[in-house]
């Protein structure tokens, strides 16, 4: 049986136009174009609900969360060069694999944008995944006005067709103005964004490539004018892939994303507080330091059932003190990771520290430290010793899991 992943990531990023048509008013109506500023942070939290079907016949359920981290580097010539970080994270529907989000992969990307949305990027990045979307010219626009850009979706393809470099599908994108929508109780200007694919793309360096490739989607886009970006979006979504063994896989799905501004993370105030209230608390084998991606809780030595990821009940205790920490910055999202000790074989810690930062992740999910959504889970197994292995009390400090309150 063909091994199918998911592999379709929307992304909410639109990169480098090729060319567009426009019908618009001459005069009034509402303006579209990005505000950038040097410095600015903010993420994109964007969550995915696929059916994978393999020959018509469906293969699997998943959630999928996308979160995005963006920083505006500098400003030169008008053109804001952005670094972001993509990471994904996965959780099966309908399996009974508890609550929180597994993470999958991690990408970086680098991109240069002007005020009307062209932006600039390497062909070696696979993320984002839609490209060319929005784009703007910087004139008024008219409820019921309709404008097109060429894009295309970049694919990651080398897990499921070992397909080594990102994969590229072209469209034409059809724009209308629809007005103003709300979202989450609050108005904002909006606009459609459909495309349809229809290609038969010559033969890819892989074990399989499409041989046909057809396609929908269809997006709402919520606009934040003061912002000067898009404030959310929502999309339906359908796939359809015809292999050159012969099969076909098809992906259905709907997706949304909201852009979340971050504030700067004060690490050594923070940090400090933590510090401060686990002492207080008397919360014994825990320490708290400042890490690049935020503020790590790490606890050391914690104890579950004997070659299990079930928690024991004074971990528990520890761990509804801990909530109550999270929660005092609940503005931030959580990535729990698991970690090993140098014992049993490499697959097995990976899967043991990976089951038993779920655990973690599934307990502070159940104490409301987070929603499901805003905390991801990822195993480490060995791979980032604190202390010697060699020595009990170094196996000790490797056999936690560490709990990171993100900057961004």
């Amino acid at each position: 049986m063909m091994k199918i992943t998911t592999i379709l990531k929307r992304g909410l990023f639109c990169l480098i136009v090729i060319g567009f048509t426009i019908q618009l008013p001459s005069l009034g109506g509402e303006s579209f174009f990005y505000k950038h500023k040097t410095g600015d942070k903010y993420r994109i939290l964007s969550t995915v609900y696929e059916e994978v079907y393999l020959n018509r016949r469906l293969s699997h359920r998943a959630e999928i969360l996308n979160r995005i981290a963006v920083e505006v580097k500098d400003i030169r010539n008008d053109v804001a060069r952005h670094e972001a970080l993509f990471q994904t994270a996965e959780r099966a529907q309908g399996v009974g694999g508890g609550q929180s989000f597994q993470w999958a992969r991690e990408y970086e990307s680098c991109f240069g944008r002007n005020p009307q949305g062209f932006i600039t990027i390497d062909s070696k990045f696979f993320m984002p995944v839609v490209r060319n979307v929005p784009v703007f010219l910087g004139q008024d626009l008219n409820p019921g006005d309709t404008w097109s850009a060429e894009g295309h979706e970049m694919h990651d393809f080398r897990d499921s067709f070992g397909i080594t470099e990102p994969y590229r599908i072209p469209f034409t994108a059809h724009y209308t103005f629809l007005g103003r929508r709300q979202w989450r109780g609050k108005d904002y200007p909006a606009f459609s964004v459909s495309y349809r694919i229809f290609t038969e793309p010559p033969p890819a360096r892989g074990t399989l490539w499409p041989r046909r490739i057809m396609g929908a989607s269809d997006q709402i886009v919520y606009w934040d004018t003061e912002l000067g970006q898009a404030a959310a979006y929502n999309e339906v979504f359908r796939m359809v892939f015809e292999l050159s063994n012969g099969n076909t896989v098809e992906y259905r799905g709907s997706a949304e994303a909201e852009i979340i501004e971050s504030p700067e993370m004060d690490k050594e105030r923070i940090a400090r507080e933590i510090g401060d209230a686990i002492r207080r608390m008397g919360i014994t084998d825990t320490s708290v330091r400042i890490v690049d991606e935020g503020i790590s809780i790490n606890l050391e030595n914690i104890q579950f059932q004997p070659d299990s990821a079930e928690l024991l009940p004074v971990e528990k205790v520890k761990l509804d003190q801990i909530t109550t920490v999270l929660q005092k910055y609940g503005e931030r999202d959580i990535l729990v990771g698991g970690h090993t000790a140098l014992a049993g074989g490499e697959a097995d810690r990976m899967a043991l520290s990976r089951e038993r930062a779920a655990a973690v992740a599934d307990y502070l999910i159940e104490k409301k430290a987070r929603p499901s959504d805003r905390i991801v889970v990822r195993g480490y197994g060995a791979e980032q010793p604190l202390e010697d292995n060699n020595t009990e009390a170094g196996r000790r400090r490797n056999r936690r899991v560490e709990i990171i309150i993100l900057e961004n």
